[in-house]
């Protein structure tokens, strides 16, 4: 019961936490008819101050500084401005334009473009305890403004923290390359779609508390660390030469089968099984060797 009521808690705090951080767009009027007004004051303290009536003067200009030019705003495209009044957040501003709000709010410009985060290389095992460098490149943009200023301290050093935990966490679940008996595994070399998926898909959840959207994620490099470098390189190598091997003596084999079969049904030569064996032997030596076989002439019998 305890449990339960514990979990209800929970699932009520970060209702509250959602409904509190909520973006609100706000579209506030048009600054052009303020500003006309700010010059109009401006020109009647000027009179004022021309006829020597130097109250009406200071009380028209102060107004003018202090109550209506501070809350002149300009936004540029693919920017937002927050708006809080005496610690409340009272809404985001998207549009572009010139606008007017009440000059007593605080004021925090957010560009909505997209930005490019160039990991930094970092040293983690694999799936296999394999030491592997690894990085990746981030495309990501603000997309809910008071999330982004009110829910975490600094949002770019959150991108770039959830993102290094999540490619750690990535190299640490996929294995760097194939291992024996595991063709069918994605891994981290071969599986770069599948990778980069799962990666945004991961970077997305981390910093969707933040009000980011993760655009694209890559990985940029991918090697050995130095120290298994040269060892892993033999190992690849040794594999390669091992399938190749594989692959002739399948096609020698049936190369030699095709041979004695065209024999046989012709007629050509009859052989027994000592002379088959023999000709397997030398058919087999000719396909498989890396090297040119020198020809010899047998001027006698096999047997002899």
């Amino acid at each position: 019961m305890f449990a339960i009521t514990k979990f209800y808690i929970l699932l009520y705090d970060i209702k509250l936490i959602s409904i509190m951080y909520q973006e609100k767009i706000i579209s506030p009027p048009s600054g052009y008819l303020t500003f006309v007004l700010c010059l109009a004051l401006l020109g009647a303290s000027i009179f004022c101050f021309v006829t020597e009536n130097f109250l009406w003067g200071g009380l028209l200009l102060a107004i003018d500084i202090f109550l209506i030019f501070p809350g002149f705003l300009i936004i540029n495209p693919n920017q937002s401005m927050v708006l809080t009044l005496f610690g409340k957040y009272i809404g985001t501003v998207k549009a572009d334009g010139f606008f007017w709000v009440n000059p007593l709010t605080a004021k925090r410009r957010l560009s909505l473009k997209a930005n490019n985060l160039n990991g930094q290389q970092l040293k983690v095992n694999d799936k296999l305890g394999n030491p592997i460098e690894i990085a990746a490149v981030v495309v990501w943009k603000v997309n809910e403004t008071a999330k982004a200023v009110f829910s975490v301290e600094n949002y770019m050093q959150y991108v770039n923290i959830q993102s290094e935990a999540a490619v750690r966490h990535l190299a640490n679940i996929f294995p760097y390359d194939h291992s024996e008996g595991e063709e069918d595994s994605i891994t981290l070399k071969d599986g770069a779609d599948k990778v980069s998926e799962l990666l945004e898909n991961e970077l997305n959840e981390r910093l969707s508390r933040a009000g980011i959207e993760v655009l694209e994620a890559r990985i940029s490099h991918l090697a050995y660390a130095p120290e298994i470098a040269s060892a892993m390189l033999q190992r690849q190598q040794a594999t390669a030469v091992i399938a190749a091997r594989k692959l002739i003596v399948e096609g020698a084999v049936g190369m030699v089968e095709m041979a004695l079969e065209k024999l046989s049904q012709k007629g050509i030569v009859d052989l027994d099984e000592e002379r088959k064996a023999a000709m397997v032997s030398n058919l087999l030596v000719v396909l498989c060797g890396d090297r040119h076989v020198q020809p010899v002439v047998n001027t006698g019998t096999l047997y002899n």
